[in-house]
Order: structure tokens, then C-alpha cells, then sequence
């Protein structure tokens, strides 16, 4: 793939109050990299033709601000549902919310009283419902928090393009034809295990996964200043000590970008230097880094200060 000019383009998410939507706008703090617009355009050719996309990757990977990044490309107001481990179907389609009740009176002959009274229920949509009904994308994040049995109304929805209301049949209403502007785009954890569900193969069969790992370092580094301001000399030190810090990682226990984005966000505002000799920056590091590199040991002995300190100082020394 051909390099790219870096350019910095991202989402706001402004709140639509009609139909319980939200709107993604263009902000200035998303970096569109040359990995982002790849994976960007991946995502859009497949979102294009109908299909449904599933990012998938590890927490700090950049899942669910691509899909805003994505949703807001395809100009259609957003949906977004998280997933939950209570869910039920009614939790994405909608329910009966309560009744209406009402009484009419004819004493046209007033020698006559004819009384007629009426009790309706009350349905209200939740957001697939309102999604599919609309033409809205629908971002679910975190979908394999749902329970599997939740997520089955998906299924028409995406193959056949119909939603099931089967509580509506009695009016007339029990079938909704998916609107053709209707998209869908899905993340999930593999590496998580508390709280999540296998998937049911009916539902993975039907979406388009695209696996995302840890970004580049080049992507790093732009995330990283344009979310603190930081200058690209301290940026890219910040940056590396984390991404060395990630090889020595064990399971889940590796720092993220987001890691990267808070130490540069504090040191920029105290005004410090990503440099050995700067109390300011080691101190802060210790305290965001620490959570990362606790499970990291030798003879059953937390490493955190000794593996921190030697990082450090490798990335120092070769800045140097």
C-alpha cells in the first residue's frame, strides 16, 4: 500500500434528540493514518453492498472509534448499543410500555346510553427497531456481552432483511422491512473472558470480521500528540517505552494506547519532558503503567519498578 499524507480527521458525537440517535461530526482529534484509511476503506467496501462488519481485537485497539470513524463516512445518524449481559430481545426490539384506555358515551337518544370502551397497549421501539426502521447505522459494541438467545433477532435482519415483532402481529404490524440504507457494524474482544458469551455460528456466518491489532507506531505517535499536544520529541519517546513495555506483556496485561494518550495528556498539561531527568514524566509513568506491568514477576515478585526503570532508560539512551 502506498503511503498516504497524515492528516488528522475524527468524530464528535452530537446528540440527536429525535429517535434517540446520535450523529457523528468531525472533530480534530482522530488521526487518519495510512493503517486507519486502509482498514477505513476495507470497512466501507463491504458496508457498501449491505454487508455487516465486526471489528474484532483487544481492548485499546481503536475498535469502536473506527466505527464511529466509519459510520460517520456512510452519513447516516447512528444507533449505538452496548452490549449487556441482561439483555433480552425486547432490550433491542422494544416492548409494550403500558396501556391507553378510553370510553366512549352516545346518548344521541337520551332515552338510550350506549357505553363503548377501548384498552390498547403501548409499544415502544428500542434501538434495532428504530435502526432498521430508519435507515440508521447501528454500531453494537461490545456484542458478545449479550447473551446469544438476545442477539437472534439479528439474524433475519442481516440475511433476509426483515425484523420479527411478533408482540405487533395483532396489528398487522409483526414483519418490518429493513430500510435499504441500513447498516450494521459490530465490535468484540477475543481476548476477554468475564462476561462474555460465545457467539452463535449463525450470526458470525453473517458478518464480514476484520481483525485489528495494536496500531503502528506511526499511527501511535500521531494519536498520541494529537490528543495531548504534546511535541513529536516527547511523543515518540512516550510511545516507545510503551511499546516495549508491550512485548513484555503477559495475556492481557499490556499497555495500550490509551496508556500512551494519558501520559501525554498529563505531561503536556504540567508542562514536563518525556526525558530520565524529568521527575514530573518518570513519576507519572509509574502511576499509569503500573496497573499494566503488575503481573509481570520473577520468583513470584512484582517487576514493575525494575522492567519501568530498564525501558526507561533503553529508550532514553538510543533517543540520546
Amino acid at each position: 500500500m502506498k503511503n498516504k499524507p497524515l492528516s488528522v480527521i475524527s468524530e464528535a458525537v452530537q446528540i440527536i434528540p429525535i429517535n434517540d440517535s446520535v450523529l457523528p461530526e468531525p472533530s480534530k482529534e482522530f488521526v487518519n493514518t495510512p493503517y486507519i484509511q486502509d482498514v477505513t476503506e476495507r470497512a466501507l467496501a463491504y458496508l457498501n453492498v449491505g454487508y455487516p462488519v465486526h471489528f474484532s481485537g483487544p481492548s485499546g485497539t481503536g475498535k469502536t472509534t473506527l466505527a464511529f470513524h466509519i459510520a460517520a463516512q456512510l452519513g447516516r445518524p447512528v444507533s449505538l448499543i452496548h452490549g449487556d449481559d441482561e439483555f433480552g430481545s425486547s432490550d433491542l426490539i422494544g416492548r409494550d410500555s403500558g396501556y391507553r384506555k378510553y370510553k366512549l358515551y352516545d346518548n344521541y337518544i337520551h332515552s338510550v346510553m350506549k357505553t363503548e370502551e377501548h384498552l390498547n397497549t403501548q409499544w415502544e421501539d428500542n434501538r434495532l427497531t428504530t435502526a432498521c426502521k430508519n435507515g440508521n447505522t447501528l454500531i453494537y459494541d461490545e456484542f458478545t456481552r449479550s447473551r446469544p438467545e438476545a442477539n437472534n433477532a439479528l439474524l433475519s435482519v442481516l440475511e433476509e432483511k426483515f425484523l420479527n415483532l411478533p408482540r405487533l402481529r395483532r396489528a398487522d404490524k409483526g414483519y418490518l422491512d429493513v430500510h435499504p440504507d441500513f447498516r450494521a457494524i459490530f465490535t468484540s474482544n477475543p481476548e476477554e473472558y468475564a462476561g462474555v458469551h460465545k457467539t452463535q455460528d449463525a450470526l458470525m456466518d453473517r458478518l464480514i470480521t476484520i481483525h485489528l491489532g495494536h496500531f503502528d507506531r506511526e499511527t501511535e505517535m500521531q494519536v498520541a500528540m494529537a490528543r495531548s499536544g504534546l511535541e513529536l520529541v516527547d511523543a515518540e519517546t512516550i510511545i516507545d517505552i510503551v511499546r516495549e513495555l508491550r512485548s513484555t506483556g503477559v495475556n492481557n496485561n499490556r499497555p495500550t494506547i490509551r496508556a500512551s494518550i494519558a501520559i501525554a495528556r498529563i505531561l503536556a498539561n504540567l508542562g514536563g519532558h518525556a526525558r530520565m531527568d524529568d521527575p514530573v514524566f518518570m513519576r507519572i509513568c509509574r502511576d499509569v503503567l503500573s496497573t499494566n506491568t503488575a503481573k509481570v514477576t520473577r520468583g513470584g515478585q512484582p517487576l514493575m519498578s525494575e522492567v519501568l526503570e530498564e525501558v526507561i532508560q533503553k529508550v532514553c539512551r538510543l533517543r540520546s
